[in-house]
């Protein structure tokens, strides 16, 4: 099987690569990931009559459990690195492009994050780093 070579696709996509790659350090990458756009799954209104449409207000994300009981929230760099994966999680068809700071001001601690499960680029965020990153939010918050 050919090696497939991953093209960005956007910034946060360049900014992934750069990473994976060493050129960009891990902490300078969460730095930067608060200030881009992510894509997070949300489940399907069954009853909404038009897939991916949610008549409710409370949007539902797809959140994982690893072997060990721990709860991994899905995201992905775009709703295209996203299709395939959703394809095999049954209610899961849409989702949310949003940005990944206000999305992390809403999360609970102990959480994990998963971006672009499934393919070969992506990346884990343990929770000690989520809280981290949640710490330098507070500080910006602080100075705005």
């Amino acid at each position: 099987m050919d090696e497939q070579v991953f093209e960005a696709k956007n910034e946060l996509e360049q900014k992934l690569l750069a990473a994976m790659n060493g050129e960009l350090a891990s902490e300078d990458f969460m730095r930067e990931l608060l200030t881009q756009q992510i894509f997070i799954p949300i489940k399907d209104d069954k009853d909404s009559g038009i897939l991916g449409f949610q008549h409710t207000t409370k949007a539902t994300p797809l959140v994982i459990q690893d072997e060990e009981g721990q709860n991994i929230l899905v995201l992905f760099t775009s709703p295209e690195r996203a299709r395939d994966f959703l394809a095999g999680t049954p209610g899961y068809g849409g989702g949310l492009l949003t940005d990944f700071a206000w999305l992390m001001e809403r999360m609970e601690p102990g959480f994990a994050i998963a971006v672009n499960p499934g393919i070969d680029f992506g990346m884990d965020i343990e929770p000690e780093n989520v809280a981290e990153m949640l710490a330098l939010l507070a500080v910006r918050a602080t100075k705005n």
